[in-house]
C-alpha cells in the first residue's frame, strides 16, 4: 500500500484507518500472482488491460454467472492507494502511476519531446485522470454512426449506454446546484458516480459575471453535456457524494468477490497468438484466443493462457496497437522489418493518432486567494487535508473543502470563425461542435512558482486535423513503442490554438476583471497590448508560444480505428471485432475513429458498455 502526505499533520495510522474503509468499496478478487489464480480455472473471456473500459467490460460480462472473466492488468492494483482518492491530487504528478512514456521529437513544437501520460494501475487512466465528466456533442457519436454504418454509435443510440454509466450525484455537502446543470439530460442509476463542484473557487462569481457580461460564443450553457455544448457551463466531475475519485474499479468492481470475475495485476501482455487458423482460397484466417504475458519484466518468463470464446484487448491508444503488433497484426512491410512474423496485414493499426492539443496558461493575480499553496506550502496542504478528512483528522470523512473537489468548476466550447474553417477546413464532427475547449482555473495547473497567485486559463484544440502514429520499436514486446502525435503539423491546430487565445484574452478584458490579472504568462503579450499590437507581430508572438508551451492534453485516440465492415481502411469492424480474424475484440480509445470534442472518459465508458452488450448477445444466442 502505498501513502504520500505532504509531513504530516496525520499518523500512517490515521492514514491507513481511512484507506480501510475504502478496501470495503472495492474487494473483488484481485491477485497479484498467476499461480494464486483459481486451479484449473477456465475462462470464456479474457481481458488484456484492467483500465477504464477493462475493468467497466469485465464487469458487466460477469453479470452473467455462465461466464467466466480474467483480467490482466500490467499495472498495480489502486485499492486503497490515497492519494488517488483524494480528488486534487490529480494535480500532483505521481508517476509511479504512470507509463512514463514519451514522444518523438515534435517538429510542430519546435523539435521538443513531451510526456505522454497514461495511467498505469489498475483503473488505468480513469484512476489517476482530471475527473472531467464530459460527454462530447451529439454531432461526435453521429459521425461515429456515419462512419462505420452502425447506427448504433449514433448519439440516440448510445443514450442507454450512458444510462448505464452515469449515476448523478449531489456533491459533497450538498449544495445547491439548482441551474447549474439540466436534470433530464442526466441519470441517476448507472455505475460511476458524477457530481457538480462541491467548493466554491474564488472566481466563479467572476467568471459568470463576465459570460453575463459579454454574451454572443461566451453565453451561458446550462448543461455542457446535453449534445450540444458550446458557450459556458459548469463541469460535472467523477467525484462521488463524500468528495472521492470515482474510477472504473470503484465503480464497477463488485463490492464482494465474483466467483466468475477475477483481475490478476502486474501482468503485462506480450501479443496474443493463434490457437488455430483456416484457409480458403489460398487466404489463411487465423483465431487469436490465446494471450501471451509476463509477471517478471526483467527475466521475461511467459506464460500463456487461452480463451474459449474471446480475448479482448483493452490496452489503451498505446497498449493495444502495441500487443496487435508484436502479434503479427498490421502493416506487414514495416512488421517483417521490425522481425516480426506477418501473420495478418492490418495496415491501419497504429496510425490514425490524434490527440488533442493542450496549454495551461498561468495569469499572475492581484489575489492571495487562489489554490497554490495547496502544492507548494505543507501546512496550508495538511489542513485542507484535514478538512477533507474530517475536521478530527481521524477518519470521519466529509470530503469537504478543495481537496474534494477537481481543479477546474466551469467549462467552455468554441467554434472557429467560419472564414477560418471556409481557409483551413473544419474538423469539427458539425456544425455545432466545438473546435476549441477553454477552462478557467483558480491556480497555477500543476507544480505552481513558489511565490505569485495564479487564474489559469486552460486551452485545447478539441477537434485537432493533426495525426500521428504508434509503431514498435523492434521485436521485443516490452520495449517502449515509438510514438509519434504529429502534434500541430496541420495548419488548423495552430491557426484554431490562436484564435482560443483571442477568446481568452477578450474574456479576461471583460470589466469584472479589472485590476485582477496582473501579468500574462512568459511569451505571451499583457491585456492592454494583445488589443494594440500589430497584427503580423501578434501573430508572430502566439506562432512561438504555441509552438513551445503545447502540450498532451492526455486525450489520445485512433490508434486501432473502427470503420464499415466493408471499408478498406480501418483496423475494426462496427462491433469491434479486428478485421480479417476471429476471437479477438478492441475496446478502448483507440477504437475511436476520431477524438471527441469532450474528455475521453465518458466515451471510453460507453464503448465498453456498448461492447458487452454485443459480446453477451453474441454468446447468448
Amino acid at each position: 500500500m502505498i501513502i504520500r502526505c505532504t509531513q504530516s499533520l496525520y499518523t500512517a495510522a490515521t492514514i491507513l484507518l481511512y484507506l480501510s474503509t475504502l478496501v470495503a468499496i472495492s474487494s473483488a478478487a484481485i491477485y497479484d500472482q498467476y499461480s494464486d489464480l483459481p486451479l484449473g480455472k477456465e475462462y470464456d473471456f479474457i481481458i488484456a488491460g484492467g483500465g477504464t473500459a477493462g475493468i467497466a467490460l469485465a464487469s458487466r460480462l460477469s453479470e452473467d454467472s455462465a461466464f467466466n472473466v480474467l483480467v490482466l492488468e500490467a499495472g498495480t492494483s489502486s485499492v486503497g492507494v490515497f492519494n488517488i482518492t483524494v480528488p486534487y491530487f490529480a494535480t500532483r504528478t505521481v508517476l509511479q502511476y504512470d507509463w512514463n512514456l514519451t514522444t518523438t521529437v515534435q517538429p510542430g513544437l519546435g523539435d521538443r519531446w513531451l510526456f505522454f501520460p497514461r495511467g498505469f494501475i489498475l483503473g488505468g487512466s480513469s484512476s489517476i485522470n482530471g475527473m472531467f465528466y464530459t460527454r462530447g456533442s451529439s454531432d461526435d457519436f453521429n459521425r461515429f454512426a456515419d462512419t462505420t454504418g452502425d447506427d448504433g454509435w449514433s448519439w440516440d443510440s448510445i443514450q442507454q449506454y450512458l444510462a448505464l454509466n452515469e449515476k448523478l450525484v449531489p456533491p459533497a455537502g450538498n449544495p445547491n446546484t439548482t441551474g447549474e446543470y439540466n436534470p433530464n439530460v442526466h441519470y441517476y442509476n448507472g455505475a460511476v458516480d458524477v457530481s457538480l463542484p462541491s467548493f466554491s473557487q474564488s472566481i466563479d462569481s467572476k467568471v459568470l459575471d463576465a459570460v453575463d457580461e459579454l454574451g454572443g460564443i461566451y453565453s451561458y450553457n446550462e448543461d455542457v453535456n446535453s449534445g450540444s455544448p458550446l458557450g459556458l457551463g459548469w463541469l460535472p466531475r467523477t467525484i462521488d457524494s463524500e468528495g472521492r475519485r470515482s474510477s472504473s474499479v470503484t465503480a464497477y468492481l463488485p463490492d464482494e468477490s465474483k466467483d466468475n470475475l477475477d483481475v490478476l495485476v502486474n501482468a503485462r501482455v506480450a501479443r496474443v497468438v493463434p490457437t488455430s487458423n483456416t484457409t480458403l482460397n489460398s487466404t489463411t484466417r487465423y483465431s487469436f484466443r490465446t494471450v501471451e504475458f509476463t509477471q517478471d519484466i526483467t527475466n521475461i518468463t511467459l506464460t500463456q493462457i487461452t480463451a474459449s470464446k474471446e480475448v479482448i484487448i483493452c490496452g489503451g491508444v498505446v497498449g493495444s496497437p502495441q500487443i496487435l503488433l508484436n502479434s503479427g497484426i498490421g502493416n506487414s512491410t514495416t512488421l517483417l522489418a521490425a522481425g516480426i512474423t506477418a501473420l495478418v496485414d492490418l495496415p491501419s493499426v497504429g496510425q490514425n493518432l490524434s490527440d488533442q492539443a493542450f496549454i495551461a496558461n498561468a495569469f499572475l493575480a492581484s489575489t492571495t486567494d487562489t489554490y497554490d499553496d495547496i502544492n507548494r506550502n505543507d501546512t496550508v496542504s495538511n489542513e485542507v487535508l484535514a478538512e477533507w478528512m474530517g475536521e478530527d483528522g481521524q477518519g470521519d470523512f466529509q470530503g469537504a473543502g478543495p481537496l474534494g473537489d477537481t481543479f477546474a468548476n466551469q467549462i467552455s466550447y468554441y467554434r472557429i470563425s467560419e472564414e477560418l474553417t471556409d481557409e483551413y477546413g473544419d474538423f469539427a464532427a458539425g456544425a455545432t461542435s466545438p473546435h476549441l475547449e477553454i477552462y478557467p482555473g483558480n491556480g497555477y495547473f500543476i507544480a505552481p512558482p513558489t511565490t505569485g497567485y495564479y487564474m489559469s486559463m486552460t486551452t485545447v484544440v478539441v477537434s485537432p486535423a493533426s495525426r500521428g502514429s504508434i509503431t514498435i520499436n523492434g521485436s521485443n514486446p516490452f520495449t517502449p513503442p515509438i510514438i509519434d502525435p504529429g502534434y500541430l503539423t496541420a495548419k488548423f491546430d495552430t491557426v484554431a490554438m490562436k484564435e482560443a487565445f483571442k477568446i481568452v484574452y477578450t474574456f479576461l478584458n471583460a470589466s469584472v476583471w479589472d485590476g485582477y490579472i496582473l501579468e500574462p504568462p512568459t511569451g505571451l503579450p499583457s491585456i492592454p497590448d494583445f488589443f494594440t499590437m500589430n497584427a503580423t507581430e501578434l501573430d508572430v508572438q502566439l506562432e512561438s508560444y504555441i509552438r513551445n508551451s503545447t502540450g498532451s492534453s492526455a486525450h489520445p485516440v485512433g490508434t486501432v480505428a473502427m470503420s464499415a465492415k466493408d471499408a478498406s481502411y480501418g483496423a475494426l469492424d462496427p462491433d469491434l471485432k479486428v478485421k480479417g480474424v476471429d476471437g479477438l475484440r478492441v475496446v478502448d480509445a483507440s477504437a475511436f475513429p476520431f477524438v471527441t470534442c469532450s474528455h475521453t472518459q465518458v466515451p471510453v465508458y460507453v464503448f465498453a458498455e456498448r461492447a458487452a452488450v454485443l459480446i453477451k448477445t453474441s454468446w447468448q444466442q
